[in-house]
């Protein structure tokens, strides 16, 4: 983590400033020079909560001390008291996320697993196409976007975040899963900065970020609007939100699909990577090769993986993603791009 990344961060419970304690610090190399970073550091909020700074990246869902207990022990002699403290006084949140967040970050960071940053394509776009579709769903230009502070709510493999800060553009990419990991040691450039985090909770300081981003990942939570809802308060008054949402389709395949998912989802991610294997992938590999699909074998992976695997998966209507906006002060609301799967939505925040 770089020191200037402190100011941005809060307490995702508390919504207050982070004390910075550090472990260790080591000198990383990025495109046009070396920067001193945070490598192993623990994160105070003046109120009982703590989180840890592990490979670099700041840990901030709610429950990252119980995930990352053995770092704790080494580094907090008081540990064990402390995580009575936060048990003892907040048993119903945590019990609420540690419920909705397990299946969910298991998921999306077994995905990105199979993703190779040297030749795979995120979701069929090279690195051009993907700054071009970024573009197109905010419906910015690179000029302008060098003037502002981006969050990418949602990063999944980092891969655009990099683009965007080899392009000059700050940037801030959270996820949910460990996907994080994989995205910060393939990043190289120093405009960009990762963090772990939960969209519900978003462990950031409000009205901070011109340009807010959520691609794909609200309708991958157990409730889109409210998402959406947290979400908001993190773009300043005059800056923008975009969010790319998967839209109901009349089809026969796709709502088997569907149906299908609806059962393997509930079952543990080794029997359904197992069951993939032997059935979808089979069938969508020769499909696709026969319509001369230039995917990979992991690329298909990935987009199996991301259809079945998570545990929530909803679609909307543009007519009722659009009714979201007002009533959360945001205006000039517009659809940006449509596709066969889903459509990209901006508005704008009422000064």
């Amino acid at each position: 983590m770089q020191h200037e990344l402190l100011e941005t961060l809060r307490c995702p419970v508390t919504k207050t400033q982070l004390r910075l304690e550090i472990i260790l610090e080591k000198s990383r190399s990025y495109e046009g020079g070396e920067i001193m970073v945070v490598e192993e550091g623990i994160l105070f909020s003046e109120h009982l909560w703590f989180y840890p700074i592990i490979n670099g990246i700041p840990r901030l869902c709610i429950e990252s001390f119980l995930d990352n207990r053995d770092f704790f022990k080494q580094h907090m002699p008081d540990f064990n008291t402390r995580e009575k403290a936060i048990r003892d006084n907040f048993r119903g949140l945590l019990n609420f996320v540690i419920k909705k967040n397990k299946r969910t970050k298991k998921s999306f960071s077994n995905e990105w697993k199979l993703f190779n940053y040297e030749t795979d394509k995120t979701w069929d776009a090279d690195a051009g196409e993907m700054t071009e579709r970024f573009l197109q769903e905010t419906g910015e230009q690179l000029p302008t976007l060098q003037k502002m502070f981006v969050f990418d709510a949602g990063c999944g493999n980092g891969k655009l975040n990099g683009l965007l800060g080899a392009a000059g553009v700050r940037n801030l990419g959270m996820d949910f899963s460990n996907s994080v990991e994989a995205a910060d040691r393939n990043n190289t450039s120093a405009n960009t900065h990762f963090i772990q985090g939960d969209v519900q909770f978003p462990p950031v300081a409000s009205a901070h970020f011109d340009l807010v981003h959520s691609s794909g990942v609200l309708i991958a939570t157990n409730n889109t609007e409210l998402s959406f809802s947290c979400l908001t308060p993190t773009v300043k008054p005059g800056g923008k939100i975009s969010i790319w949402l998967y839209s109901p389709r009349k089809n026969f395949v796709h709502n088997l699909f569907n149906f299908i998912r609806h059962y393997t989802s509930k079952m543990p991610l080794w029997l359904q990577r197992v069951i993939y294997l032997a059935t979808i992938f089979p069938v969508s590999y020769c499909i696709k090769k026969l319509k001369g699909n230039p995917q990979n074998p992991r690329e298909m992976m990935v987009d199996i993986l991301d259809w079945f695997s998570p545990e929530f998966r909803w679609e909307h209507t543009k007519d009722e993603a659009t009714s979201w906006f007002p009533k959360r002060g945001f205006s000039d609301v517009s659809i940006t791009t449509t596709n066969a799967f889903g459509y990209n939505i901006t508005g704008v925040k009422k000064a």
